[in-house]
């Protein structure tokens, strides 16, 4: 069943040519992928209930966060190979166990749905025609577009992904203007240094949950890994990049990666390379990450909670908007409703993309049957039969009355439990399989053994809430 993995190839590391502007995206993609429910549904949604209180816990889900971003980058750059290829070097069991966990955590479509949601508010109100499925079937063709016409995929996402995020920080900025007082930036500050706290009627699960959407959150980490290569960052500089099959022949995405030597030269190389990832990090995940879900927070805090409007399933984007139409008119609404869109539409087109490559490089790096097609297939079948049961799921659950909300909840609860494994994890693979000059430091090891027992903890506690409820 399992097809063995060889040895890594001894290679020189390549040498860094290129500026930090010349070889940005990959954060940036990240960051599209950061920005959506999270940001936009599950946080403004607490701080409308409970107000500023717990900001605390937003801004450590994304510090955190970036120094798992790290490690990910850490094995890419140094050995060319993806971050779920280096997990099955510890154990090959790690394989399935990350299907599965993609599976549940992405299967349904939450950020389809939303998306959805926010374009049909957007262009006849969220009264207008159309069902929930019709919309999220119209944002799926989009993202069909996006990722099946070019010939690489990576460069249509990195553009797409940039554009949509460009808008969302913008149109922050703007709202943030435009009902932001002096109080609310108080509060604001005071929720930041109020670490610890948990508002009452606020479970321990709950906040499990928005720690781990407060940023990627999930395996979602862990498509930065993907980027990094398709980029030519470090190693993945020695790695074909994954084409669209339906424009032509492919080139094979080689399975097994490379180790350099331990010198001198190759730890210079390294340093370069390192010093790129961690302003990468710094710059956009873990910089821009924190102003978008701040000035996320600041709105619904200015805006719904002064009111005690808790907006329920599917409305709280466009709650937002009618108030600020309020203050701007309708160019206020409009705006709000293209922030929603972009922020969404930006994260369904990173996670289609992310779990396709996730499962189809898991598949064809570790299952004897998987090599006989290649990489580039395995990834446009499962992203094709993924959008379809995206589709039918939404149109069962809009059946049944199962929100959006639901599907976003149960992705970052399932994403929890993925992280509890791989954190540590790929802590112990950097730490035991690289270079000595590849290691990570005292500052990494400490930040990831912190991470490494919130989401661990939090999982155990939520396995005995769950047994003991």
């Amino acid at each position: 069943m399992f097809t063995s993995l060889g040895p890594p190839r001894t290679r020189d590391l390549p040498e860094r040519t290129l500026s930090f502007a010349r070889m940005a995206g990959p954060g940036a993609i990240l960051v599209g992928l950061s920005i959506g429910a999270g940001e936009i549904v599950i946080w403004p949604r607490i701080v409308a209930e409970h107000g500023a209180t717990m900001v605390w816990a937003a801004l450590l889900g994304v510090f955190l966060q970036a120094w798992v971003n790290l490690e990910v980058a850490r094995w890419t750059i140094a050995t060319g190979e993806t971050i779920f290829t280096g997990l099955a070097r510890v154990w090959q069991g790690f394989a399935p166990l990350f299907v599965l966990l993609t599976v549940l955590a992405w299967l349904a479509p939450g950020w389809g749905r939303a998306s959805g949601l926010a374009l049909k508010a957007l262009l006849v109100g969220p009264g207008g025609y159309g069902s929930d499925t019709l919309w999220t079937v119209v944002t799926f063709a989009a993202v069909a577009l996006l990722l099946f016409g070019p010939k690489i995929a990576y460069r249509a996402v990195e553009r797409a992904v940039e554009a949509l995020v460009l808008v969302v920080t913008v149109g922050l900025i703007l709202v943030a203007f435009a009902v932001g007082t002096t109080q609310t930036w108080l509060q604001l500050a005071e929720g930041a240094l109020n670490v610890g706290y948990r508002a009452p009627g606020m479970s321990g699960k709950d906040l499990f949950v928005a720690i781990v959407f407060a940023g990627a959150g999930g395996t979602a980490n862990l498509f930065y890994s993907f980027y990094l290569r398709d980029k030519g960052i470090g190693m993945g500089g020695l790695v074909a990049t994954l084409q669209n099959p339906l424009r032509g022949r492919t080139e094979a995405v080689e399975v097994e990666g490379f180790a350099f030597p331990d010198d001198a030269e190759n730890a210079r190389r390294f340093g370069a390379w390192w010093s790129y990832v961690k302003a990468d990090q710094a710059v956009f995940f873990w910089g821009l990450n924190t102003i978008t879900i701040a000035l996320f927070i600041f709105g619904a805090l200015a805006v719904l909670h002064p009111l005690g409007i808790v907006p329920g399933a599917g409305s709280l984007i466009w709650d937002e908007a009618v108030i600020l139409e309020g203050v701007w008119g309708p160019a206020g609404r409009t705006l709000f409703l293209l922030v929603g869109v972009a922020t969404l539409f930006s994260t369904q087109i990173t996670v289609l993309d992310g779990v396709a490559r996730s499962i189809a490089d898991i598949l064809h790096t570790n299952f004897v049957a998987a090599r006989r097609r290649s990489v580039n297939w395995w990834y446009l079948v499962i992203a094709g039969l993924w959008m379809v049961a995206g589709c039918v799921i939404t149109w069962i659950m809009e059946r049944v009355g199962v929100s959006e909300l639901g599907f976003l909840f149960n992705a970052a609860y399932m994403g929890g439990f993925a992280m509890a494994i791989y954190v540590p994890v790929n802590l112990y693979l950097n730490c035991r399989h690289l270079p000595a000059a590849a290691r990570p430091g005292a500052i990494c090891i400490v930040m990831n053994v912190l991470a490494s027992a919130v989401y661990v903890g939090f999982a155990i506690a939520c396995l005995w809430w769950e047994v003991a409820g």
